[in-house]
């Protein structure tokens, strides 16, 4: 079975996405060699940051020190702001000064901006992009916004760029369309009825916001197919990230047909908080168990107790199992990496610095520490 290490062996992006809870973003952080782009906040706190800002700032490696953790490169981390990307890229886009101000100034595009659907997703692959075509990074490793269903991220982009291509909008924008004749004089009686309806101020922001925002939709169309084709590009990775329940194993299995059906590049699957079988104790009879743990803990009772906490455990990791095996058998891949559910929750340096080693284990490395033997 190949390593996480062969898996992101030549590429330049890393994608890890999936449905929400699964432990996307300690996972990105965990594989980042050069940046993660993370919506939780409290990893600034783990990585020595006062915040996280939609500008890349780089870790301290004086912290990687005290941990007694090696770094070899340079870690660099932000979290996105979707708006302030929004801002940056309308001003890009502009074709001067003048319609960058009124757009910006528009309050129907401060609202759009924050507001529209997809947006922190398209804004998301938008700086991703900006990142990859400044070449300043080896890898970029994006942690994907948390979502109720893992497919939001792949679909919501893609709405919010039919927003812009859209009929209804391109008829808005015409020289004879609405956003036209709001601004002229020869509105027409229906047009009147709906300026007393819903305020002639926001249909003049309206047409203020469409008129100078036409000048733009072919750099966003264009952009667009850049981004959708760097997603696609085989330096490209995604890392479907997923529990051991049924549950979260039936989305990664639902989000890998999808990728498969837009063509974008699999990775590998990895599995967080997995119980594995507690070596030392397998194939010991569970009639015997209690008595033997009574002679060595010198009390019936806690013996039992600690006798049916194993008998769960040894369910759970049975489960677990059966649950990776057919996410395996689904994806038809090798490429399933299993985490172990750790004692203590990741909160810090050297917690990210245990899940990369497992991570970027072999099979039997990570079956060994997981036992407690290496």
């Amino acid at each position: 079975m190949p390593t996480l290490h062969d898996v992101l062996e030549g590429k330049e992006i890393c994608i890890c996405a999936g449905s929400g809870g699964v432990g996307k973003t300690t996972t990105s952080a965990a594989i980042a060699a050069g940046m993660t782009i993370d919506p939780a906040k409290r990893l600034a706190d783990s990585l020595g940051l006062e915040e996280l800002g939609n500008e890349a700032r780089r870790v301290d490696p004086a912290l990687f020190e005290k941990q007694g953790i090696e770094i070899k490169g340079e870690l660099w981390a932000m979290m996105l702001d979707a708006k302030a990307t929004f801002d940056e890229l309308i001003a890009r886009q502009a074709p001067d000064e003048e319609s960058r101000d009124r757009v910006l100034e528009n309050r129907i595009y401060q609202q759009i901006s924050s507001a529209l659907a997809g947006s922190q997703e398209y804004m998301a692959m938008e700086k991703l992009f900006e990142l990859h075509t400044e070449g300043q990074f080896d890898l970029l490793v994006l942690d994907t916004p948390p979502t109720r269903n893992a497919l939001d991220f792949l679909d919501a982009p893609k709405r919010l760029t039919q927003f812009i291509e859209g009929r209804s909008l391109r008829m808005f924008m015409k020289p004879t369309g609405l956003a036209a004749r709001v601004a002229g004089r020869g509105a027409n009686v229906a047009l009147g009825v709906l300026k007393r309806i819903i305020g002639f101020d926001l249909i003049a922001d309206l047409a203020e916001f469409f008129n100078a925002f036409s000048g733009m939709v072919d750099g966003f169309q264009a952009r667009a197919k850049r981004v959708n084709k760097l997603l696609a590009d085989p330096g490209t990775c995604f890392l479907v990230v997923c529990g051991p329940q049924g549950e979260p194993v039936d989305e990664a299995v639902y989000f890998h047909r999808k990728l498969v059906e837009a063509k974008l590049p699999f990775g590998g699957v990895i599995v967080n908080k997995v119980h594995y079988p507690a070596e030392k104790l397998r194939g010991a009879n569970p009639i015997d168990l209690p008595a033997a743990l009574a002679e060595n803990l010198g009390d019936e009772d806690l013996a039992r107790r600690v006798a049916t906490n194993f008998g769960d455990y040894q369910a759970l990791a049975e489960r677990d199992a059966r649950n990776i095996k057919r996410l395996t058998n689904e994806l038809s891949t090798k490429r399933v990496i299993r985490v172990p559910y750790l004692d203590e929750d990741v909160h810090d340096l050297a917690g990210l610095a245990q899940i990369n080693r497992y991570l970027f284990a072999t099979g039997k490395e990570r079956v060994a520490m997981a036992a407690g033997r290496a």
